[in-house]
């Protein structure tokens, strides 16, 4: 029993006269919470995207036949200080795309030399000879030439994998049109034109290759690399009117839908006894579908096989002007495509952008998303999503979608109807219950993304987003 003592009572005791809240509470329901789950995001990418019925698991893109021979990127081998091409990577570039003889192409990448550069030093200079061509195994650098109105502008930006000067190989009159500047120290590899006409020489069928590639480029293309629609306009009487046909793609690619799958086990004892005021089952079920939903969204980024970010056309991909995300760069990288839907970005990408927008003066305009204001650009959103990856050295990336299957972008895929099905494309199958009383759920969605045509999407990669000192 308490008690208490009083100053005028000294030491005597006083009786409790009512109950106390501690034995209160025994009888007393308490206001509890639903579970909670630190892993839940806004998943953008999952609510913006555009979801596709894929029946048979697979859909197929047709394309306009494209005459594009490479276009990509060159990878390295590092050994201590020395740095090598791989061979099979020379495929990568225009004259060597489809070229398989790998002894020709040993011989080629064994006749690169390695070129160490510092920040600020000119790599090569406008209107001088160009005899060779260039391969970028580390490091950053700055294409720029002269504008209309003798003012130095800035063309492109180059770094790992990247090259320039492949025509050097092949044409003898060929000239730098741009100046090439390291912004960082760097390494890279250099092949001259005497270096590949000795090995050309000595291998027909790369001779043969070359050759087919010339005839490949005699043919009519439209600049988006697709065969020309033949078609006249502006005649006048009896012009012969050219015949035409649309020519497609002979293999074109199929996306198949992926799984994410769990097994969810629940004891029959907690399902039967502890569904007050909260049903047990239905609590551990919804949060295995958000972190279900979360892995969705994040296979959808970084997935290597149909991830937006591995499958980027290469022309698509562009690079940061000075680091920081500034305006500039957002404006070049919305100019790239018609009709963006929204920006996706990392949260503290953002945040770096906005700390670019106040150094200019700016401060980025809000855009109502379904009663929603979210930061925007030029009219188009920055929708958040912590599923792009920071590398170690606090780089990230910015996506730019065209989204829709009638606006020729990048869509969702996914096969609804299915049996025990809890969400549209999930399911949730009950597998019994073992002979420990624990019941099983199979929980299950499928899905994919495809990229109707190149330009639907674009990255601005390598995004510094670290806080400058000054």
């Amino acid at each position: 029993m308490t008690v208490e003592t009083s100053p005028e009572a000294g030491l005597e005791p006083r009786r409790q006269s009512s109950l106390g809240t501690a034995a209160a509470r025994n009888l007393a329901t308490t206001t509890k919470s639903a579970p909670q789950m630190q892993e839940i995001t806004s998943r953008w990418l999952l609510r913006m995207l555009p979801w596709v019925e894929t029946k048979g698991g697979t859909y197929r893109v047709n394309r306009r036949l494209s005459y594009h021979v490479g276009d990509g990127r060159v990878e390295f081998v590092q050994d201590g200080a020395h740095v090598h091409v791989i061979p099979r990577q020379l495929g990568e570039l225009a004259l060597f795309r489809g070229f398989e003889d790998v002894e020709v192409l040993t011989a080629i990448a064994d006749r690169c030399v390695q070129r160490d550069f510092r920040a600020g030093e000119v790599l090569v200079r406008r209107g001088t000879p160009a005899e060779q061509i260039h391969l970028i195994a580390r490091g950053r650098m700055s294409q720029t030439s002269v504008g209309k109105y003798g003012d130095e502008v800035t063309v492109a930006v180059l770094a790992d994998g990247g090259h320039f000067g492949e025509n050097a190989l092949v044409d003898t009159d060929a000239r730098w049109d741009s100046t090439v500047t390291a912004q960082t120290a760097g390494t890279l590899l250099t092949l001259s034109r005497s270096d590949f006409a000795a090995v050309l020489s000595s291998a027909p069928g790369l001779r043969n290759h070359l050759q087919h590639l010339d005839a490949l480029a005699l043919r009519r293309q439209n600049h988006h690399g697709e065969a020309e629609i033949s078609m006249s306009a502006g005649h006048t009487g009896e012009a012969e009117v050219p015949s035409t046909f649309v020519d497609y793609e002979l293999h074109p690619r199929e996306y198949e839908l992926s799984v994410v799958q769990t097994i969810l086990r629940v004891h029959s004892r907690i399902a039967d006894l502890y569904n007050g005021p909260m049903n047990q089952t239905e609590e551990q079920l919804r949060l295995t579908v958000e972190a279900l939903r979360e892995r969705q969204e994040h296979e959808l980024i970084n997935n290597r096989e149909f991830g937006l970010l591995h499958n980027a056309a290469f022309k698509q991909r562009i690079r940061s002007h000075s680091g920081p995300p500034t305006p500039d760069d957002l404006d070049n990288l919305l100019c790239r495509r018609r009709g963006t839907k929204f920006f996706l970005a990392h949260p503290r990408t953002i945040a770096a952008i906005g700390r670019e927008f106040n150094a200019y003066g700016l401060y980025p305009e809000h855009v109502d998303l379904g009663g929603q204001q979210v930061p925007g650009w030029r009219g188009v959103p920055i929708l958040p999503c912590n599923k792009i990856p920071i590398s170690e050295d606090n780089t990230s990336s910015i996506l730019a979608l065209r989204t829709g299957e009638d606006n020729q972008g990048v869509i969702g895929l996914r096969q609804t109807g299915l049996a025990e099905e809890y969400e549209p494309g999930l399911s949730v199958r009950f597998m019994g219950i073992n002979e420990q009383a624990i019941l099983s759920y199979l929980v299950t969605t499928y899905f994919s993304a495809a990229i109707l045509l190149p330009d639907a999407l674009g990255v601005l990669e390598d995004v510094q987003i670290a806080r400058s000192r000054h």
